[in-house]
């Protein structure tokens, strides 16, 4: 192997901008690489041939977005995995989700590509647009080559454990029944979906503490503090879940007036998305999370949690306004997903309104520290087309802490009218209920999590989409998944779930 053919993306840049001085003609392949197989090396070997030397960029593992699991080999094993071959002269770890800053650090003469992707609509990402741009701006060539093809995803799915059993298991059958191409068909419709979001704004903000121990006189934690960071949450957050799969999306809520709530939410949403109410009485909801630093591999640790909420109810005049908002939107929608976290917008005369003119209702009605025991989904509402609520809630509901999850859901879908109900059980198993088809379990797609916090919002965002679709409750059930898995490693809703990484995932996962 020559030596240093590892370069690390800081010493990159100078090595090639050398290279290029001295006359050689650099060759670009990009890509995962997590199980190199002979396609791999036919691809590499046309590649070399086209210039005088050939870099290949690997996306690096905080960046890889092919699903749970993914990817199998860590950083270190790929690259000296695709060092040891001879073709290869240099191989860079990119620290970016797409291939566009490697395209621009490494400035190729030919950019080397599958021949798949001579028709672009087989990226999934919809990025190829915007690196094939990046490549002519430093005057290089795209070239599709490959004249043998595997797949590693199929291989690593048939062959390898990178998943658990009961997951792979349940991929294998559910791609004997339908295919990536069909799920990304469905899923490209929900942007035909005119959908109303109603819920309580929620604002997460994160301070972060260094713990030093217990004060000696009053047996109290203390810490240091760190940093602190401001999220979206609530409906809010699923207001956000919700625009990456359609534009036409509108917004009620009620907010306070507070100097910073427009700067905080002027990013998030837009005048076009905002039917708000805002009320000089009303305290915009604030839950400050006390946590530790994030260990890398490790779940966010939180150490106790101080709320900012009103006490009693919007006042007359308020709620009238939220009535007048909610009848005018609800003409103009085709669904309205309910998110009511017991947080005083959805008083009594609210919830009557919405559950008589929704012309589809995809409801979840939260459990919380706040609302413990009062805001039980089977004493709020009689009516939703589709609901999902999580252990918590069930027992609740029930009025029992051991239960049949599909006796229990089949019979609250019956007394709700429902078509589609789900009960999540995070690290333990989802299940699936729609009149006239066997009940859906599915396990849970991913091991490592980094924070719980919103993961059920985004399954209830992306299973709601489905099921004001009629997808049938397998899909529905599995993108709900799927969203809840990208979730659980986002740290207190700091960005939505993604469209493109959610198809991805369903590409990986049922290529068998």
């Amino acid at each position: 192997m020559k030596k240093n053919k590892i370069l690390s993306f800081a010493e990159a840049e100078s090595v090639l901008d050398a290279e290029r001085r001295n006359g050689r003609r650099i060759v670009q392949c990009h890509g995962t690489f997590d199980l190199i197989h002979p396609g791999h090396i036919v691809h590499l070997e046309e590649a070399r041939a086209l210039g005088d030397l050939l870099v290949v960029t690997v996306t690096d593992e905080k960046h890889v977005n092919k699903g749970p699991g993914r990817p199998c080999f860590n950083d270190d094993l790929r690259a000296r995995t695709l060092a040891a071959l001879e073709c290869v002269d240099y191989v860079v770890l990119i620290p970016f989700v797409a291939a566009v800053e490697a395209i621009r650090l490494v400035k190729p003469a030919i950019y080397c590509k599958g021949t798949e992707y001579q028709d672009a609509s087989n990226d999934v990402t919809g990025n190829i647009h915007d690196d094939l741009s990046e490549v002519r701006v430093h005057g290089g060539e795209v070239r599709y080559i490959g004249s043998v093809v595997f797949s590693s995803t199929k291989i690593l799915n048939r062959h390898f454990d990178h998943l658990p059993q009961a997951v792979r298991n349940y991929c294998s059958e559910l791609s004997s029944k339908t295919s990536a191409a069909q799920i990304r068909e469905m899923v490209d419709g929900f942007e035909k979906l005119r959908i109303l979001v109603v819920g309580d704004t929620i604002i997460d903000q994160y301070a972060c503490l260094n713990v030093q121990g217990l004060t000696s006189k009053n047996r109290i934690i203390s810490g240091r503090f760190l940093s602190q960071e401001t999220y979206l949450g609530g409906a809010l957050a699923i207001l956000r879940h919700v625009r990456q799969f359609t534009p036409n999306v509108r917004f009620v809520s009620l907010l306070g007036n507070e100097p910073w709530v427009d700067e905080l939410l002027a990013g998030a949403l837009s005048k076009s998305q905002d039917a708000t109410i805002r009320d000089d009485a009303f305290t915009t909801i604030v839950k400050k999370r006390y946590v530790e630093p994030l260990l890398e591999g490790n779940e966010i640790s939180k150490l106790f949690s101080v709320n900012f909420i009103n006490e009693d109810p919007p006042s007359e005049e308020i709620q009238e306004r939220i009535l007048q908002n909610l009848r005018r939107e609800m003409k103009n929608c085709d669904a309205v997903l309910l998110a009511d976290f017991g947080h005083g917008l959805m008083q009594e005369k609210i919830r009557d309104l919405v559950q008589e003119e929704a012309p589809f209702l995809v409801l979840n009605c939260q459990t919380n520290s706040n609302n413990h025991g009062f805001n039980i989904i089977t004493r709020q509402y009689r009516r939703a087309d589709a609901f999902s609520l999580d252990n918590q809630e069930m027992m609740l509901s029930c009025g029992r802490r051991q239960f049949d999850p599909d006796h229990e859901l089949s019979a609250m879908a019956k007394a709700f009218g429902s078509e589609f109900a789900w009960f999540t059980r995070g690290s333990v198993m989802t299940h699936g209920f729609s009149k006239n088809t066997a009940p859906v379990r599915i396990p849970p797609l991913v091991t490592d999590v980094t924070d719980t916090v919103g993961a059920g919002d985004a399954f209830f965002s992306v299973a709601g989409l489905a099921a004001a679709s009629r997808l049938h409750i397998e899909i529905s059930t599995f993108l709900g998944q799927l969203a809840g898995a990208q979730a659980v490693n986002i740290v207190g809703n700091e960005h939505p779930v993604s469209k493109a990484t959610l198809l991805k995932g369903v590409q990986s996962l049922l290529n068998f």
